[in-house]
């Protein structure tokens, strides 16, 4: 499977398979910032996903993808570390915001940084359509980040929520451009994947486990455990199909198009948090999804 994706890479039916993996990431993406945003406490349920995710992957880790070289163990550890950062400030953002204030503010940051870097790093060309496109993305979320802020502003720790958010997004922009160079280095694209999350499943759950020890009143583990399987399941589904895509095709384009996340996860903030959407928020969406079009076809 390693070998089809290294052949497929820059090639039409790569850039299709590419642009799949995508959209199946935003999806997933926007039910596990949902996951992750309920239930007692972000911190927590991001360390149970951790856990998660890593005893699945752990076998195929052993037994099955090609062990790493030296140099992809570095970017690994490299990366483990950036992961655990934006894992933090991502649930310090979800612990003072609301989800539909905090979500777009930290997926509308990353596009237009992570074009930017895709420049620099891997000598990616942009259009000025998917320019215009990647800026009228961003923009749009912003928007409706904004939009949501000015219902909101009665929240007691609202400056703190949007400085977190903005840092995540910033996150996003770096680990996505990182873990694109990381996959790019290994010989096998599956095992910079499964070691990258076999290796996480003992990263954040420590942060996680501190603050459970902090806490006064310990929420039930089992709706944590609960959690953290599902979660544990999309967040493959989500981080993996974005590291494939970045190996398939240009990395600029897939964090761009991922960032219709938002679309569904202001769904999600509505049916399942009950969170209320008017006639400009729903136009801010239509200019998420113009955006993501000319990202792609620009």
């Amino acid at each position: 499977m390693g070998e089809l994706i290294v052949d497929l890479a820059g090639t039409e039916a790569g850039e299709a398979l590419a642009l799949a993996l995508v959209m199946l990431s935003a999806m997933a993406h926007a039910v596990f910032g949902a996951i992750n945003k309920g239930g007692a406490d972000p911190f927590l349920n991001r360390g149970a996903i951790n856990v998660c995710y890593g005893l699945i992957t752990l076998p195929i880790a052993l037994f099955v993808v090609p062990w790493p070289t030296p140099w992809v163990w570095t970017l690994l550890f490299i990366s483990y570390m950036i992961h655990i950062l934006y894992e933090y400030l991502q649930a310090s953002a979800f612990s003072k915001g609301d989800f539909t204030i905090v979500y777009p503010i930290a997926r509308g940051t990353g596009p237009m940084v992570t074009m930017v870097l895709a420049l620099v790093v891997f000598h990616e060309s942009f259009s000025v359509w998917q320019w215009l496109g990647g800026i009228g993305l961003s923009a749009s979320i912003i928007g409706l980040a904004l939009v949501n802020i000015r219902r909101a502003k009665h929240l007691p720790n609202l400056r703190g929520a949007l400085v977190a958010a903005l840092a995540t997004g910033v996150m996003v922009a770096i680990y996505t451009t990182f873990d694109a160079y990381g996959i790019r280095q290994a010989v096998n694209p599956f095992t910079f994947i499964v070691w990258f999350f076999t290796l996480g499943g003992v990263g954040f759950p420590l942060i996680a486990a501190a603050r459970w020890r902090r806490l006064t009143v310990k929420p039930a583990l089992q709706d944590i455990a609960l959690r953290g399987f599902f979660g544990g399941i999309i967040a493959l589904l989500s981080f993996g199909s974005v590291m494939l895509a970045t190996r398939l095709g240009s990395v600029g384009e897939a964090a761009a198009l991922r960032e219709t996340s938002i679309i569904f996860a202001t769904a999600i903030g509505v049916l399942i948090f009950h969170e209320k959407i008017d006639a400009t928020r729903l136009a801010l969406i239509a200019g998420i999804a113009a955006g993501a079009i000319l990202v792609e076809l620009g």
